[in-house]
């Protein structure tokens, strides 16, 4: 692989698997998701190694420094030693702060098909019941 010096932004965050595809990376570089030094950048800006950026996705401010540029998409196992993840813990928390109390999918046995209207006001109830309790323990 020869020596870059500057790559496309957009590329780049394609490239090292930030964004599922080229589009969506141009299209936060466009509607100013993507900063450096405080500044919005284009998906034309060229990046070179050892910039930092900011980037703004699902909700998440993350932040990464540049090691290595690429052009070409490649494996996550590749790709983890380009960038470095300068995300404040507070930030990779905010996740898991989201996450208390969310209860995962709710199970129905093969066959049972929907629930009828009865039944959906009996989980209703059910849950009512179940997280007043909850609520009044703690």
């Amino acid at each position: 692989m020869a020596d870059l010096k500057k790559v496309r932004l957009d590329k780049w965050l394609w490239a090292v698997r930030l964004f599922k595809s080229r589009t969506m990376s141009t299209d936060a570089c466009k509607s100013g998701k993507v900063k450096a030094k405080g500044l919005n950048l284009k998906p034309s800006y060229l990046l070179a190694a050892g910039e930092v950026i900011e980037v703004k996705k699902n909700g998440f401010n993350l932040t990464f420094k540049v090691n290595q540029l690429l052009e070409k998409r490649v494996s996550a196992v590749l790709a983890a030693p380009c960038f470095d993840d300068l995300t404040p813990p507070e930030e990779l928390n905010k996740y898991k702060e989201w996450f208390v109390g969310k209860s995962g999918s709710e199970y129905r046995d093969r066959g049972e098909g929907r629930p009828t209207k009865k039944d959906r006001r009996e989980i209703d109830d059910f849950k009512e019941m179940y997280f007043d309790e909850e609520d009044e323990g703690v």
